[in-house]
C-alpha cells in the first residue's frame, strides 16, 4: 500500500466512530414508535410520522449541509453537526413536558439535520481515506460500526421506554396521568443520554480533527453544482435505488416491534417485541462484516453481490406476508442480514458510472433518503387498512426494483473521477 494511504487510516477509524453513533441514534426511533403510538392513541399512519419528520430532514438540509461543508471543511462541519443533535435532544423533554407530539417531531427532525451533515462528510470521506479500488470494502466497513450501533440501539432504549408507565399496567387497566408521566420521564432519559455521549464525542472529534481535514474548504461557487447530477442517467438511476433501499428497511424497522407483538406472530409484550429488533439490525451488522470481506474479494464485481443480496430480501419479504408465527417473525428479522451491504455497494457503483462529479453525485444520493420519510407513509397506510403483512409486499417490491439497478451496473461502463469530493449521504 502506497505510504501516502497508510497516512489515512487514522482518519479513517477516527471518521468509523460517526458511523456507529448516527447508527444508534436513527433505530432509537423504532422503539420510540411504540412508545408514542400507545401514549398518544396513534394509528399506523400517524405514528409512521415520526420517520417522515426524520428522514424529510436529509431533503432539506443536504444542500444545505454540502455548502456548509465546502466553508468549513470536514472537522468543524462534524462539530457542528453534533452540536445541533444536542439541541435536538434538550427539546424532547420539552416536548414530553407540554405532552405535545407535533415538538416531539420537531425535536426528530432537528436531530437529523443534524444527523444528515454528519453523513454528508462522513460516507465519502470513508470511501476516499484509501486506495480507490478499496472504496465498496472502506465505506461498507464503516458501515458495520453503524450497524453494531443500530444493532445495540433497539435492546438498550426499548428496556427503557417500553416497560414501566403505562407498559406496565395490565391490558384494559385504567392509564392514569402519572404513569404517561412516568412513560415521558423514560423517554427524556435515553435522550438526555444521547445528548451526553454526543458531547464526549465532539471532544474525540476536536482531539483528532487533523486526521480528517484531508481536504481544502473550497468557496461554494466553485463545487460542482447538484443540477448536474440530474443530467446524469447513472446518478438518477442510483438515486432512486437509494430511495427504495432506505424507504424498505425503514418501513420495516419502524413497524417490527408492533409486527412481533401481534397475536398471530409472538404475541409478546411490547418491550420483548422492542429488543427482538435488535436482530434485525444485528443481521445487518453481521452482514456488513461478511460482506466486507465478500467485497474485498470481488472489488468490481459488487453489484453482482448487491442482486443476489436484494433477491433475497425480496423473497423473504413475500414469505413474511404470507405466514404467521414464529416463522414469519424469524424470517422477517432475517431481512436485516440481507439488506446489509445494499447502501455502500449502491452509493460506490453510483459514483463509479454516474458522469456528474462525485460531490454533485453524493448530494444527489442524500437527497434519496427521502424514501425512509416518504415509503414509511405508504406502509402505515397499507398496515392500517389492510394490515401489517400485506404492507412486507411494499419493501418486496422496492427490493426487486434494486435487483433490476444492480443488474443494470455489472453491464454500465465505469467513469473515472478524481478523489471523491465531501458530500454524500449513508444509512
Amino acid at each position: 500500500m502506497d505510504s501516502n494511504y497508510k497516512g489515512m487510516r487514522g482518519g479513517f477509524a477516527t471518521v468509523t466512530t460517526l458511523f456507529f453513533m448516527w447508527g444508534f441514534i436513527t433505530v432509537s426511533i423504532d422503539p420510540l414508535i411504540a412508545a408514542l403510538k400507545a401514549i398518544f392513541k396513534l394509528s399506523y399512519t400517524q405514528s409512521s410520522l415520526t420517520q417522515f419528520a426524520f428522514f424529510m430532514a436529509y431533503f432539506v438540509v443536504s444542500l444545505p449541509a454540502a455548502a456548509l461543508i465546502a466553508r468549513l471543511g470536514n472537522s468543524k462541519s462534524i462539530m457542528f453537526a453534533l452540536g445541533v443533535m444536542v439541541v435536538g435532544c434538550f427539546i424532547v423533554p420539552a416536548a414530553t413536558h407540554f405532552d405535545t407530539y407535533w415538538l416531539v417531531l420537531v425535536a426528530l427532525f432537528v436531530i437529523a439535520s443534524g444527523i444528515t451533515i454528519l453523513q454528508v462528510v462522513a460516507n465519502p470521506l470513508a470511501a476516499a481515506l484509501g486506495p480507490p479500488d478499496r472504496s465498496h470494502f472502506r465505506l461498507t466497513f464503516s458501515q458495520t460500526f453503524n450497524s453494531f450501533g443500530t444493532w445495540l440501539g433497539p435492546w438498550l432504549v426499548s428496556g427503557i421506554i417500553l416497560s414501566g408507565g403505562i407498559f406496565a399496567v395490565t391490558h384494559g387497566a385504567e392509564v392514569t396521568a402519572e404513569l404517561r408521566a412516568d412513560s415521558f420521564r423514560r423517554i427524556d432519559m435515553v435522550f438526555l443520554a444521547i445528548a451526553g455521549a454526543l458531547v464526549l464525542l465532539a471532544l474525540f472529534i476536536f482531539a483528532f480533527r487533523k486526521l480528517l481535514d484531508v481536504t481544502k474548504p473550497v468557496d461554494e461557487g466553485q463545487r460542482p453544482s447538484i443540477a448536474t447530477a440530474f443530467r446524469s442517467r447513472w446518478a438518477l438511476f442510483g438515486g432512486a435505488a437509494i430511495f427504495l433501499y432506505v424507504g424498505a428497511e425503514v418501513s420495516i424497522g419502524s413497524f417490527l416491534t408492533n409486527f412481533l407483538h401481534e397475536p398471530d406472530m409472538l404475541n409478546i409484550p411490547l418491550e420483548d417485541a422492542g429488543k427482538m429488533v435488535s436482530y434485525y439490525w444485528g443481521g445487518a451488522m453481521v452482514g456488513r462484516l461478511v460482506g466486507s470481506i465478500l467485497l474485498f474479494v470481488v472489488k468490481q464485481r459488487a453489484p453482482w453481490l448487491l442482486a443476489a443480496f436484494a433477491l433475497g430480501a425480496a423473497l423473504l419479504c413475500v414469505a413474511v406476508s404470507q405466514l404467521q408465527g414464529p416463522t414469519a417473525a424469524y424470517l422477517a428479522l432475517s431481512i436485516g442480514l440481507f439488506n446489509s451491504i445494499m447502501f455502500p455497494v449502491i452509493f460506490t457503483a453510483t459514483l463509479e458510472r454516474s458522469t456528474a462529479a462525485p460531490a454533485a453525485t453524493s448530494g444527489l444520493l442524500c437527497l434519496a433518503i427521502v424514501g425512509g420519510a416518504l415509503l414509511p407513509l405508504l406502509y402505515g397506510f397499507i398496515a392500517d387498512n389492510a394490515g401489517l403483512h400485506t404492507a412486507y409486499f411494499l419493501p418486496a417490491a422496492a427490493y426487486l426494483l434494486i435487483v433490476v439497478f444492480a443488474v443494470a451496473a455489472t453491464r454500465a461502463k465505469l467513469v473515472q473521477h478524481g478523489t471523491v469530493a465531501a458530500g454524500g449521504a449513508g444509512h
